[in-house]
């Protein structure tokens, strides 16, 4: 069968006219393919997934219920473009409440169809062909990818244990200081769950008046901070003169499916994104913003949220650990990254991450995620399905069974 006359036509950012040719097959598209392979050959042995990166949990009841009484409503019928009022000033509310942030809820703060369409929008407000956006490794790929689709250019941050999870600016050279617009960074970090520091976000500052480039920081797991209080970007001094933090009701809030973010910070940054945002969608449902002011409004949730994943985190970290496995509860987010096994007693050899994770869902049903960007690393997620405690521990006891007859080598 001939190509269709505009394969030639796909623009270069997508891979030109080689676009839907190519034979790699994306390490989630192989995790899918080895776990329907895995339910195939052993239907008798249920798949452990950790790696599933979504909240088990459905919305809170009492936002449902008001959700329910919104929809029915119809001054809630049109387009919200840049968003509602109400929302913006519920936003305010949680960063005054949670972190002392004052926030004028008209200028600095705008509402999203979830974070992702956020860091995707937010490079094409400063990259140009050439320029450069700074993002950590291993992280979430959006805002590197938008950068590439301006023409920009991506420098990476690995984030290794040497350097406690955290980008080691001194390595940066200075050409690439020179052609910096724009850093993406993400705390509490997803995967390798570190938290960031005062001291930390200080330097960060320092860096973008001293190299002229904005701060982008991806807060989505931000109410997941395990033994001390979340540290929003904004709470540090100078940090609304050099960027923005994008928030998100996914996590913390059990509201992935529903798409409702926010981006806060410098108001001139913001009247940016949402200058963007206004030539790109229309905004979210509008009732859909207004039962997430009751969310935002009820503190209750996220603590719950919390406490069950640092809870799952203390039970997986303590299994793992009877299998040589060295890890402890991370400072945030629902995941647990651990060093990847080298190989097996008996003369196994693992390549990478992705070998082994491989091999614990072929042979064991384990599924977890690997990272090769800095270093080889398993992903546990905590996002199982469990409807209670004893459903938790039953699920632990699966896992220790499984790696019973497991003999690691690191």
């Amino acid at each position: 069968m001939s190509e269709p006359y505009f394969q030639t036509l796909f623009a270069d950012r997508i891979g030109g006219a080689s676009y839907g040719k190519s034979n790699q097959i994306y390490k989630f598209e192989k995790i899918k393919r080895a776990k329907r392979q895995a339910i195939k050959d052993f239907p008798n042995r249920p798949l452990l997934d950790f790696g599933i990166g979504e909240n088990d949990a459905i919305a809170d009841e009492d936002v449902r219920r008001i959700m329910a009484q919104q929809i029915n409503l119809p001054e809630n019928r049109g387009y919200a473009d840049n968003g509602c009022i109400e929302f913006k000033e519920a936003a305010a509310r949680f960063m005054k409440q949670t972190f002392d942030v004052e926030l004028d809820p008209v200028a600095e703060i705008n509402h999203s169809i979830g974070s992702k369409p956020a860091l995707a929008m937010l490079p094409y407000c400063f990259i140009n062909p050439g320029d450069i956006t700074m993002v950590t490794v291993p992280g979430y790929p959006v805002s590197a990818t938008h950068t590439q689709y301006c023409g920009g250019t991506i420098y990476n941050l690995p984030l290794t244990e040497q350097n406690q999870f955290y980008p080691d600016f001194s390595a940066v050279p200075a050409d690439v200081w020179q052609r910096t617009k724009m850093l993406v960074l993400n705390y509490p970090n997803s995967p390798t769950g570190q938290v960031a520091t005062e001291s930390f976000y200080k330097q960060v500052i320092d860096l973008a008046h001293r190299h002229q480039f904005i701060v982008v920081q991806d807060a989505a797991h931000i109410m997941f901070t395990y033994g001390q209080p979340p540290l929003s970007f904004l709470q540090i001094p100078g940090a609304k003169d050099v960027g923005i933090e994008v928030h998100s009701l996914s996590k913390g809030w059990n509201m992935i499916g529903w798409r409702i973010a926010w981006v806060c910070g410098n108001a001139h940054i913001v009247r940016a994104f949402s200058d963007v945002k206004d030539n790109s969608d229309s905004g979210q449902f509008l009732a859909i913003q207004k039962a997430a002011v009751a969310a935002l409004d009820d503190s209750s949730i996220p603590a719950e949220t919390n406490r069950k994943y640092y809870r799952r985190l203390e039970k997986l970290v303590a299994t793992l650990r009877q299998f040589n496995i060295e890890c402890e509860v991370p400072g945030g987010t629902y995941f647990l990254y651990v060093k990847s096994p080298k190989g097996l007693a008996d003369g196994t050899q693992f390549a990478d991450a992705e070998s082994a994770s491989q091999y614990l869902i072929r042979e064991h049903s384990i599924c977890t995620v690997p990272w090769d960007n800095a270093g080889a690393y398993l992903r546990f997620s905590v996002t199982y399905s469990a409807d209670a405690e004893p459903a938790e521990d039953e699920l632990m006891f699966q896992l220790s069974e499984r790696l019973a007859d497991v003999a690691f080598v690191f």
